[in-house]
């Protein structure tokens, strides 16, 4: 993967198929340090402790459709190339939190890409979850809860077209609001 961007899709995928029913996903730019974290949060089913041990293996996956997991170890490497590192945790039935670290100036860091689409693909594909998505950049914070969202729509549901349209603009135009660095 060559974005940031397709990290978070990926890792919220799997949020979303370990039933996860609210997926934090946390981005924060901090140029005084020169540190860009990247986390997602998922209350979904966890995982046992022999499926953590072994989650960073590519040659692992607990999926039945493949035989491979790259997503964790390819955005570890990514990481590593930036002067970061990846952590993980999991608990069985409390949920799953991954959290990166990069150098913000590194060469080799990813950039983050299109955070507004994959929001809107994570959400037009999982109607029934809520994602809530913080980007700091230094002291400047954009907010989308698709709870609040929710809440004001009553029943049109959240992946209805005209709904996914108006989140991605408010992603994008809220990115650049803060000034997020891509």
């Amino acid at each position: 993967m060559i974005e940031l961007s397709l990290h978070v899709l990926d890792i919220a995928e799997n949020s979303t198929r370990a039933g996860a029913k609210n997926v934090y996903i946390t981005i924060a730019e901090d140029t005084f340090r020169n540190r860009f974290s990247l986390e997602i949060r998922d209350d979904g089913a966890g995982m046992t402790e022999e499926v953590l041990k072994r989650a960073m293996d590519p040659f692992f996956t607990s999926k039945t459709v493949r035989r491979v997991g790259l997503g964790l170890p390819m955005l570890a490497q990514a990481a590593e190339q930036a002067g970061g590192s990846l952590s993980l945790e999991s608990e069985q039935g409390k949920g799953t939190r991954v959290h990166v670290e990069f150098q913000l100036n590194h060469i080799d860091r990813q950039p983050l890409g299109d955070m507004a689409g994959t929001l809107a693909t994570l959400i037009a594909g999982n109607g029934n979850v809520d994602f809530i998505y913080s980007h700091r950049h230094d002291d400047r914070e954009f907010l989308l809860d698709t709870r609040e969202i929710r809440g004001e729509l009553e029943d049109v549901p959240l992946n209805h077209v005209a709904v996914l349209n108006y989140i991605k603009q408010q992603v994008e135009q809220g990115l650049k609001e803060i000034q997020a660095i891509s």
